[in-house]
């Protein structure tokens, strides 16, 4: 799914050309026709027709500067690594390498100074590193957390998530395990939740990361939507916001994306929706101007306060601004500040 995701970002993509897509052997020699499991985008003929190889480091490296890879964790640690030592910039949509010393898990208007970490790693002098994304349930509430924590100061974060079915791949879960049905465990995605956004939300200086010192603390359920997450949010600050300073702050947050008009970057990061029964994935997933970033940016919604604590909804497409978009996003960033 994620894989797919990349082709639709990339299709006549103003800084980046397609040379080729690459998987396992039984995928070898299929045409992308063949294999098609994105529903809600349609793809030129000649996208359509493209065929698929299996992998080969050697001629990635011969071909092509940036390589961006939706590959499973387990095999995506060893491969990645082998291209950034061939000198390949790889943009990872997996997770094998983002808590790694020197590598970022990068949400461009959130931490993009995260950048100097890479002139660390140890295939940097030959061209090659490694970015990682965050994970698809990270990534939504990230810049809200990080414009929050900017203007008010966060102490503790509670998140629910009702992730959609497309974050498991294809086929994801089983009909029977999902239909009429939620499942109350992913598999490690609440520890991934509460380190990743303590990593990407802290700073980067004297060779390491700084880690955030605000707790987050997670539940993950998987529910049957296709595509979208819809986060549950409370939230404790050292600040006393008005829910109108709070919203102020959230629709008013641009990032460097924003400034320097990156092609998939939305204009509006955040929106804030006043009605009483959004977000919602039907609605609000595909939301982001212009078109090229439609389901790149974060829908919040709900904001209330209660005892002391503010509560909110937040909603984002899973595999394109969580997943695909995100790792596109990235690469434009680099692109952008002559960093590739």
């Amino acid at each position: 799914m994620i894989g797919q995701r990349f082709i639709q970002m990339l299709e006549d993509h103003p800084y980046f050309e397609i040379e080729g897509l690459y998987a396992s052997e039984r995928s070898n020699g299929k045409r992308l026709s063949e294999v098609l499991k994105v529903r809600d985008h349609v793809y030129k003929d000649e996208t359509m027709d493209r065929e698929i190889e299996t992998m080969d480091i050697s001629k990635i490296a011969a071909n092509c500067r940036v390589a961006f890879s939706g590959i499973p964790s387990d095999l995506a640690g060893p491969t990645e690594t082998q291209l950034a030592d061939a000198g390949v910039a790889v943009f990872t949509n997996a997770g094998s390498h983002r808590m790694d010393p020197n590598v970022p898990i990068l949400i461009p208007e959130v931490n993009p100074g995260h950048l100097e970490s890479i002139k660390d790693q140890a295939t940097y002098a030959n061209g090659g590193f490694i970015v990682t994304n965050a994970n698809c349930s990270s990534t939504g509430i990230a810049a809200p957390l990080a414009a929050m924590d900017n203007a008010f100061g966060l102490k503790q974060v509670f998140v629910s998530t009702y992730q959609a079915l497309s974050g498991a791949g294809y086929p994801g879960v089983p009909s029977l395990d999902a239909v009429g049905n939620v499942v109350p465990y992913i598999g490690g995605e609440e520890e991934k939740m509460e380190s990743e956004l303590a990593k990407m939300l802290g700073t980067y200086s004297d060779g390491a990361f700084h880690f955030a010192d605000f707790k987050v603390m997670a539940n993950c359920a998987r529910v049957p939507v296709v595509d979208g997450h819809l986060e549950s949010l409370v939230l404790d600050f050292e600040a006393q916001p008005t829910l109108e300073e709070l919203e102020a702050c959230l629709t008013g947050f641009r990032g460097e994306p924003q400034t320097l008009g990156l092609p998939s970057a939305p204009e509006q990061p955040i929106i804030v929706r006043s009605e009483s029964n959004r977000p919602q994935p039907v609605f609000d997933a595909m939301a982001g101007r212009p078109e090229r970033a439609r389901g790149m940016a974060v829908t919040i919604g709900r904001l209330r306060q209660s005892n002391g604590y503010y509560k909110a909804f937040a909603m984002s497409h899973n595999t394109l601004r969580g997943g695909a978009g995100g790792s596109v996003l990235n690469a434009e960033l680099m692109k952008a500040k002559g960093l590739l």
